[in-house]
C-alpha cells in the first residue's frame, strides 16, 4: 500500500520501519532530520506534509501535541491540503480528546475518514511492534487500516467514536503516572529505612504489588537510568489534558493532580527531558534522600 507517515521521532521512527518492513510503500516527512534508517529502508522523503497526503492512500501522524497534529493537518501546506476523497488519516499521537473531534470532523467534510489511534508501550513497544493501540472512529475504517496496526501493536482496540480512543489513552496515563508514583515512594521509603531497594523491588515482584511499571521503572530509579523512553515532559502534559477533561466534566482527580504537581516539580528543575520513572527525583528531593547515589 502507499502510506504516509508523518512524525519520525522516537516512536515514529521504529513505528515508520515496521510499515517498510513490510513491504509497504512509504512517503515521510519530518520537521526534524530523517533518521537515516528510514530513508535507507527506502521511504520517499517528502518536502511538506501536502506532499505526504497526495502520495498516499493511508497517512499516520505521530507527533507531540494537540498544536503539533492541528499545525500537521491543517497548517501551511498541511495534510487536508493534500487530500483526495476515500483516502484515511490516522492519528497516532496523544492530544486533546476534545480537539480530536473537532479534527475528525473538518477531515470528514473532506470525504476522508479519520481515526484517533494512540498508543501505550514507549520505545520499547515501538521497536517490538507489541505497543497498545487504542482506536476511535468509524468500524470500516478501523477494519481497513487494522493489518497495518498489527504490524506495530499486540493488544489493539476499537474503543468507539471518534475522540474515544484519546480518552482510552488519557485513562492510560493516569493509571501510568499514578503507578510510578506509587513505586517512587514505595522505593524511597525503603531505602530511607536503610534497606537494600533492589532486593525490596525483587520481594515485592512475587507479591501482588507485582507490575510492569515496578518491574520496568522501579529497576530505573534504581540504576538510576533516566534515558528518555517517553519523556516527563510529554506525561506531563497528558496529564494536563486528563486534567483539564476533568474540570470541564466535573470530575475530582486528586491522585492525578498530585502526580502531576510531581512532574511539574521535575520540570521546573530541567529534567522535563528525561524519562517518566524520573518521578521518583522530586520525590527524592522532598525526603532529601535518593534511592540509590547517582
Amino acid at each position: 500500500m502507499k502510506l504516509g507517515f508523518i512524525g519520525l521521532g522516537i516512536m515514529g521512527a521504529p513505528m515508520c520501519g515496521h510499515l517498510i518492513k513490510a513491504g509497504h510503500q512509504l512517503f515521510v516527512h519530518s520537521r526534524s532530520q530523517l533518521p537515516a534508517a528510514i530513508t535507507e529502508a527506502g521511504a520517499t522523503a517528502c518536502a511538506s506534509n501536502q506532499a505526504v497526503a497526495e502520495a498516499a492512500d493511508i497517512i499516520f501522524t505521530m507527533v507531540p501535541d494537540t498544536p503539533d497534529v492541528e499545525a500537521v493537518l491543517f497548517g501551511d501546506a498541511g495534510v487536508a491540503a493534500g487530500l483526495s476523497p476515500g483516502k484515511t488519516v490516522v492519528d497516532m499521537s496523544s492530544i486533546s480528546p476534545i480537539e480530536t473531534k473537532a479534527f475528525a470532523q473538518k477531515i470528514n467534510a473532506l470525504g476522508c475518514d479519520y481515526l484517533d489511534a494512540p498508543v501505550s508501550g514507549g520505545e520499547v513497544g515501538a521497536k517490538a511492534a507489541s505497543l497498545t493501540i487504542m482506536v476511535g472512529g468509524p468500524e470500516a475504517a478501523f477494519e481497513r487500516v487494522r493489518p497495518l496496526f498489527e504490524l506495530m501493536g499486540k493488544n489493539i482496540t476499537l474503543v468507539g467514536g471518534n475522540g474515544d480512543g484519546q480518552t482510552c489513552k488519557v485513562a492510560n496515563q493516569i493509571i501510568v503516572a499514578l503507578n510510578i508514583a506509587a513505586v517512587g515512594e514505595a522505593l524511597v521509603f525503603a531505602s530511607k529505612a536503610g534497606a537494600d531497594p533492589a532486593k525490596v523491588r525483587a520481594a515485592l515482584m512475587g507479591g501482588f504489588a507485582a507490575s510492569r511499571i515496578l518491574e520496568v521503572h522501579g529497576e530505573r530509579m534504581i540504576k538510576r537510568s533516566f534515558a528518555p523512553g517517553f519523556r516527563i515532559g510529554l506525561h506531563q502534559k497528558d496529564l494536563n489534558l486528563a486534567l483539564a477533561g476533568a474540570r470541564a466534566l466535573g470530575v475530582a482527580l486528586p491522585q492525578t493532580a498530585g502526580a502531576a504537581q510531581l512532574m511539574n516539580a521535575c520540570a521546573a528543575n530541567g529534567e522535563g527531558q528525561l524519562d517518566h520513572s524520573a518521578l521518583v527525583r522530586a520525590l527524592e528531593l522532598m525526603a532529601n534522600h535518593k534511592v540509590m547515589p547517582d
